[in-house]
């Protein structure tokens, strides 16, 4: 692993490359560590995919912020970069889609508990953290929410922006059927409910135009609010999920990166 360091007010920021042999690449993470941190214990984990993005928001700048308001209670930030093959190694990892990405999803599900996570762990001198969440952006978000909804032992929080939760095992002229072939939505219908887990869903209101069941409201939007509605079935309270839909908001990094603090400060409000 090789790493390099930059330094912010209430942050430190090191990029590190790990060699991944589940991956067979390179990964290149980026960790925004809290300074001034007395009891590392507890201090919660953060880890969002499409890290490269981080960045262009700029994600050090929102996080100091909110550390230096005292906002937020403190998390360590860690952004993995994705690789070329990033539509094979996010998705959900019990079956790729209707064209077969996705195939990678199982690989880079057990790269992060294998290979990220005890490297983190080590690194930074944190056996156990006080909770874990995971976070990403469209693809990256679908990736995050199954990784967290099979791994429920895992973590606490999941963060979804602009969720690829269309994700689906047949195309629209194939006999698709909203009901049956959403991947994520299915595993929620069949799987259980896990009274501390908490869900944070951003949609911008102009994420796209797509709207196949011509109802006036975007794709993007419908599979959301729908999968939420799934949630609620499994007994998922307002308490435990929230959504947060941008007015005039893209399916870009400037819209994710108005929307981030809203999920900083939801899930680790400072007591």
């Amino acid at each position: 692993m090789e790493s390099s360091k930059a330094t912010l007010t209430n942050i430190l920021i090191e990029r590190s490359v790990i060699n991944s042999k589940l991956l067979e690449r390179e990964v290149i993470i980026d960790a925004y560590l809290p300074t001034n941190v007395i009891e590392p214990e507890n201090m919660s984990l953060l880890l969002i995919n499409d890290g490269q993005d981080l960045p262009k928001m700029p994600f050090e700048d929102i996080l100091n912020d909110l550390l230096q308001e005292n906002k937020i209670e403190p998390v360590l930030c860690v952004g993995i970069h994705c690789g070329e093959n990033r539509k094979m190694e996010y998705g959900v990892a019990s079956q790729p889609d209707y064209k077969g990405r996705g195939a990678k999803a199982g690989a880079y599900t057990d790269f992060v508990f294998t290979e990220l996570l005890p490297l983190i762990r080590k690194t930074y001198n944190v056996p156990e953290f006080k909770e874990k969440s995971f976070a990403g952006f469209s693809l990256g978000g679908l990736s995050a929410l199954d990784i967290v909804w099979n791994h429920p032992q895992e973590f606490a929080n999941v963060g979804v922006f602009s969720g690829s939760l269309w994700w689906r095992s047949k195309g629209y002229n194939e006999g698709y059927d909203d009901n049956r072939h959403r991947l994520m939505h299915r595993q929620v219908k069949e799987g259980g409910y896990y009274a501390w887990l908490k869900f944070f869903f951003e949609c911008g209101a102009l994420d796209e135009i797509a709207d196949r069941n011509k109802n006036g409201i975007i794709d993007s939007i419908d599979d959301t609010l729908d999968l939420i509605a799934e949630l609620g079935k499994k007994g998922y309270t307002n308490d435990s999920v929230k959504y947060l839909e941008l007015e005039g908001g893209h399916h870009d990094v400037p819209t994710w990166a108005r929307a981030f603090p809203y999920f900083l400060e939801w899930a680790w409000p400072k007591q």
